[in-house]
C-alpha cells in the first residue's frame, strides 16, 4: 500500500490533528529529508486537506535543515485557500523555530512578519501562541512583546486580532510590560486601537476587580 493511500484508510476524512501529527512525525522518523521533502510535496496535491496537513507537518518537521521546505511553506502552502490548512502552516512553523531554537530564529520570525502575505505574517504571530510558553521567549518576554507590537498596525485585520491574541495572551503573566508598551499606542490609528482592544482585555478585567 502506497503511503497515501495508508493516509486515507487511516484518516478517513475525521478531523483528527492529533492522528495528522503522529503520522508526519513517524514519517519523519523512518525517512530522510530528501524523501521527506519529495513526500511533503507530494501529499501538498492531495484534494484531501488532512492529507494536505500531514504534508505541511512533514515539511515543518524537516524545515530548520531545509532551506527549501521552509520556502515551500512560506511562498506555496501560504497561497492555500483552507483556512485548516493555513492553521497547520502556522503550527508548522513553530516546529521550525521550535528545531531551530526560537533566539537563533528571530531573524526568520520577524522576516515572516514583515511579508506581503497576510497568511505569512499570521503564521509567525499565531504559531508560536503562547508566545511565553516558548524558551527564549519565557525569559524574555519584552522582547516577545516588542515583536508583535511591532505588527500592531498591520493592514490585514486577520493579522491584528492575532497580534492582539497574542499580546492578551502574554499579559496574563506580564500584565505590567504589556500595560506598559500599549499605553504608548496611537489610538487615533483605528488599527491601532483594535489591536489594544484586544490586546488589553485581561488588563481591564483585573482593574475593575
Amino acid at each position: 500500500m502506497g503511503y497515501e493511500s495508508h493516509l486515507k484508510e487511516v484518516l478517513q476524512s475525521k478531523e483528527n490533528l492529533k492522528l495528522v501529527r503522529k503520522e508526519a512525525e513517524e514519517y519523519c522518523e523512518k525517512h530522510n529529508v530528501d524523501e521527506c521533502s519529495e513526500m511533503g510535496k507530494r501529499l501538498y496535491l492531495s484534494e484531501s486537506y488532512q492529507i494536505q496537513e500531514v504534508g505541511v507537518f512533514i515539511l515543518g518537521h524537516i524545515a530548520a535543515g531545509c532551506s527549501a521546505a521552509l520556502d515551500f511553506l512560506r511562498h506555496t502552502v501560504s497561497e492555500n485557500s483552507s483556512w485548516k490548512v493555513q492553521e497547520t502552516l502556522a503550527m508548522a512553523f513553530d516546529i521550525f523555530c521550535h528545531d531551530t531554537g526560537y533566539e537563533k530564529a528571530l531573524p526568520v520570525i520577524r522576516d515572516w512578519l514583515k511579508d506581503e502575505n497576510a497568511n505569512v505574517r499570521r503564521a509567525a504571530s499565531e504559531g508560536l501562541r503562547v508566545w511565553t510558553s516558548r524558551p527564549y521567549f519565557k525569559e524574555h518576554p519584552e522582547e516577545a512583546i516588542a515583536i508583535l507590537s511591532s505588527n500592531r498596525d498591520d493592514p490585514s485585520e486577520y493579522c491584528r486580532k492575532s497580534i492582539g491574541n497574542a499580546l492578551k495572551d502574554v499579559s496574563r503573566k506580564f500584565p505590567e510590560l504589556v500595560a506598559e508598551e500599549i499605553a504608548t499606542w496611537n489610538l487615533q490609528s483605528k488599527e491601532e486601537k483594535q489591536v489594544y482592544k484586544i490586546a488589553s482585555k485581561y488588563l481591564h478585567a483585573q482593574t475593575s476587580l
